[in-house]
């Protein structure tokens, strides 16, 4: 005979979590809650509410990985608990990780013999490998200057004003000067001579970067190298080239290999690059590179022996899983570079299928090249009453799209772009409904009346006047505001229902 008993707390984890008190709940903001909870219920409540989040494979504004193969996902999990640190624990792990190191130092032309080992280092992605990068050039430069008696205590750095914000970040946490080359409208990246220009005694190294950021586009690290090698013929300096190569490195080996921007030019000393962007691993994994021992002062490497035997770390952090480093080594080995070739190919005639689509439009300027990363930055053309490029972007999330808009570095700030970043897990289907989804957002905004200001006039977009210490300032005031939200809304609703009417008379 079966017994019955009421149920008790402890008989919770019995019935399903959507019959339990805990579907009832708020979850925990601030602290930390007194009592468990079943691990059902747990799971549930979090996966729910995870439910909110955007898919990731829709978000063109970034460049990581997305989606992996499930070997390479289980694999993943089976390494998730080491920590690669403790490489005397995990030696075959630290083995992989020295194999991915010589592996891309040789995709960059690293003048190494036959079976020499590469100097560099996985980290959490670049921008942990740039900071390493800054401070190996730092420290070198500081080297030289006090054996020459000189002062070492201005250092600056010379970039680009479209670089990452992680340069901006090494340059204040560690007290460098960043020395930045303008942009302007038509030319969104670093002139080289004119970064040449700002070098003097005091420059660690100059910057160049591989795709950029904002739209995609390659810099002339070529003709940097060369403007710079006269200039340090001539004043007697050495100063070095840093590249950026954190999307680029693993697209123009590929598809651009007669391109000159790693090691085969004499000044570039160090490399970085994202495996969890083109090298097509999941967020969590960067690469430094530098052409020699000799271009990373022994001084910055550490030596500790506590966690079973002496073992060299040359990181910011300590700690790190290994799981990524793992994912790294599948993708090069399985892939190789017939399988990256064929992957960046397809990325690139993708993003010219996307491009196509939107010049067929006839309302968008494309601001990104043809050759770079597999990127798509556009402008609108005219701006119809005072609607932008924010309100395609903001109206494009309707869709499920996430695709960025902002402004151009300084010197060309007034120029608004949308940008889209083409992966690898991004189909030309999605290129082509994408495109759909766009006309459809530009016919919308042709119905919409032109804005209006509290006053009554007529809104003209004239993002210039409102560009303030680096950011786009407020426009308009909160009743204005709601105000035109409740206009577009009204017009948008009168538009869909007089579609609905003229389709009914039509049939």
């Amino acid at each position: 005979m079966v017994l019955s008993k009421p149920a008790s707390d402890s008989d919770l984890s019995m019935l399903a979590t959507s019959a339990s008190r805990y579907v009832r709940d708020s979850l925990p903001r601030y602290d930390m809650p007194e009592n468990s909870i079943p691990k059902e219920a747990a799971y549930q409540v979090i996966h729910d509410e995870l439910l909110l989040d955007f898919k990731p494979k829709l978000n063109l504004a970034s460049f990581v990985t997305t989606l992996m193969e499930p070997e390479c996902d289980k694999l993943i999990m089976e390494s998730i608990s080491k920590n690669y640190v403790d490489m005397d624990e995990y030696p075959v792990t630290t083995e992989l990780h020295n194999r991915c190191v010589n592996m891309i130092a040789r995709l960059f032309h690293t003048p190494l013999g036959e079976s020499e080992d590469a100097i560099g280092v996985g980290t959490v992605g670049s921008s942990e490998a740039i900071m390493l990068a800054g401070l190996a050039f730092k420290r070198k430069w500081q080297n030289k200057r006090k054996a020459e008696g000189k002062p070492f205590d201005k250092p600056n750095i010379v970039t680009g004003a479209n670089v990452q914000v992680c340069w901006e970040k090494f340059a204040r946490y560690f007290e460098v000067e960043l020395k930045e080359v303008n942009v302007r409208e038509g030319y969104y990246v670093m002139d080289p001579a004119k970064a040449v220009e700002m070098v003097d005694e005091n420059t660690i190294c100059v910057a160049a970067i591989l795709g950029s950021t904002y739209n995609g586009e390659f810099e002339d690290v070529k003709l940097l190298n060369d403007l710079l090698l006269e200039k340090n013929k001539q004043t007697g300096w050495d100063t070095p080239i840093h590249v950026d190569a954190a999307s680029g490195g693993f697209i123009a080996p590929f598809i651009y290999p007669e391109l000159e921007w790693d090691f085969r030019l004499p000044l570039v000393k160090s490399i970085n690059v994202s495996g969890h962007k083109y090298g097509l691993v999941y967020a969590g994994i960067g690469w430094n590179i530098w052409r020699s021992k000799d271009d990373l002062p022994e001084e910055l490497i550490f030596h500790i022996k506590y966690l079973g035997a002496e073992q060299s770390t040359f990181t910011l952090n300590f700690s790190k899983g290994s799981s990524q480093i793992i994912a790294q080594y599948y993708q090069l080995i399985r892939l190789g570079q017939e399988g990256y070739k064929n992957i960046m190919e397809n990325c690139h005639e993708n993003a010219m299928v996307l491009k196509e689509g939107l010049e067929k439009t006839g309302c968008f300027e494309i601001l990104s090249k043809d050759d770079g990363v597999p990127v798509v930055a556009f402008s609108l053309k005219n701006k119809k009453g005072g609607h932008d490029e924010f309100e395609v972007s903001e109206m494009l999330r309707r869709y499920g799209w996430i695709v960025p808009a902002y402004p151009m570095p300084a010197d060309a700030q007034h120029v608004i772009v949308l940008r889209v970043v083409i992966r690898a897990e991004f189909s030309r289907t999605l290129a082509e409904r994408l495109v759909h989804d766009i006309t459809t957002v530009l016919h919308e905004l042709e119905k919409l009346p032109p804005k209006v200001n509290s006053e009554g006039k007529e809104v003209h977009v004239n993002v210039e006047e409102n560009w303030s210490n680096g950011v786009v300032s407020k426009r308009k005031s909160d009743l204005e505001t709601q105000r035109e939200i409740t206009t577009y809304w009204k017009n948008y609703v009168s538009a869909q229902k007089e579609i609905k009417r003229q389709k009914v008379m039509a049939s």
